[in-house]
């Protein structure tokens, strides 16, 4: 089988590599692994007809060489830079090397094929100066591109949602076109990891799946996954809020769905032995936007409670917006947490959901308590909030399927 893992599953925070601050965070991400060079003449020269070969070495070899120049660099991109360095060049050739690789890649692990486990494939964690892993299964090079093409996607919809300023020096602001943009792009990101999940790792013998890095547990492409539902349903929400025609019901219910997908990617983090640097990082991040969502949620739930018209309506509107305005506080304490954790970063100013809740959130509490004075001091309000209504989940990942494999093989054999 050759060589599994060549260095440690939790090697320590890199100094070398690893920024000091990775500045202003609207989408984070935890980890960056890029592909190595790897020799793919001796393992499958006897086997692969020489001119598929030639390819597919051409191929990974390019990849290897735009990834480790321009993929760290395209990630570390600011808000203040160009839009051809927002999406252009660097990051374009990236994706094309990884849709021309990923075709001719799929014929090693066509069914029948005997070549799937001959070549040792390493890719290294760019946050970790210790982390490189090396497996002989060519499934785990195909997760490891899916991998890859999601965290891009997830790079490019935090560059559209970091706030430019104008050139007159206004405030701060997302285009409406740089929201929609988002929406299709963490859609994409979740397909990837939805196709990775499903498709992918069932793939790779069980024996074999303990020596993967964190970075490709299951557990954690599920998180990945829920968390780009969770912030596509986040700018969803902050387009209805300023949508003058969307009804505090469809709000509740954007709100309620985001819960739900950061609980599942809270759920999915919590199983991952994740300690200290990115991973720790990562952990609080979710949390806090878990917790930011469900500000959210109960401000929405009490105001349609607040339209009950009943005593007891009152009651529980107030108990919501009560919560709302707890877990408010909370957040920005989980937003001071995540900033503060090693690398820094800071947050873009407020936009959207949360300037728009940030504002609205203690002035509707208070305007509640004193509007419901009467019933308050009557001791006649819940002690508990209200549960929040259970909505099916109306957003899913996009259908990625892989694509089929190169046929340059075949034509090759019958050219021979």
């Amino acid at each position: 089988m050759g060589c599994l893992v060549s260095t440690p599953r939790h090697g320590r925070e890199s100094k070398g590599r690893s920024p000091d601050s990775l500045g202003e965070v609207a989408v984070f991400l935890p980890v960056l692994r890029i592909p190595k060079s790897a020799d793919l003449s001796v393992p499958l020269g006897h086997r692969l007809p020489k001119k598929y070969l030639e390819r597919l070495s051409a191929l990974r070899i390019r990849l290897v060489v735009i990834a480790t120049e321009e993929a760290p660099a395209a990630l570390k991109a600011r808000r203040t830079e160009t839009e051809t360095q927002l999406g252009g060049s660097a990051l374009s050739d990236l994706w094309q090397s990884l849709e021309e690789y990923l075709p001719v890649l799929l014929r090693l692990v066509k069914e029948g094929s005997q070549t799937t486990d001959k070549v040792q494939f390493v890719w290294i964690n760019q946050n970790t100066d210790s982390e490189e892993t090396c497996i002989s299964d060519a499934w785990y090079e195909v997760l490891s591109v899916l991998h890859l093409m999601a965290i891009l996607s997830l790079s490019e919809a935090n560059l559209l949602l970091l706030p430019k300023t104008t050139a007159e020096g206004r405030q701060a602001t997302v285009s409406e076109e740089n929201k929609r943009s988002s929406i299709d792009v963490f859609l994409k990101a979740a397909g990837y990891l939805d196709c990775a999940v499903r498709d992918v790792l069932p793939q790779i013998p069980l024996q074999l799946r303990k020596y993967l890095p964190l970075d490709l547990s299951e557990g954690l492409l599920r998180a990945l996954c829920q968390q780009a539902l969770a912030q596509a349903v986040d700018v969803q929400l902050g387009m209805a809020i300023d949508c003058p025609k969307a009804t505090l019901a469809v709000k509740r219910r954007l709100a309620c769905e985001m819960v739900k997908h950061w609980q599942q990617a809270q759920d999915n983090v919590s199983q991952i032995p994740l300690s200290g640097g990115w991973g720790f990082k990562y952990q609080l991040y979710i949390k806090w936007k878990h917790v930011e969502a469900k500000a959210a949620a109960y401000y929405f739930h009490g105001l349609i409670l607040d339209e009950g018209n009943t005593e007891k309506s009152y009651g529980m509107a107030v108990v919501a917006v009560r919560a709302a305005e707890e877990f408010l506080k909370e957040s920005k304490q989980g937003c001071e947490a995540f900033n503060s954790a090693p690398p820094l970063s800071s947050n873009p100013p407020l936009w959207g959901t949360m300037k728009y809740l940030s504002e609205k959130i203690p002035k509707d509490a208070q305007s509640m308590m004193r509007r419901n004075r009467e019933f308050y001091s009557h001791g006649t309000f819940p002690q508990m909030a209200p549960p929040l209504p259970d909505f099916a989940l109306a957003l899913k990942p996009d259908e990625y399927r892989l694509p089929p494999p190169d046929p340059s093989w075949d034509e090759d054999q019958l050219r021979g």
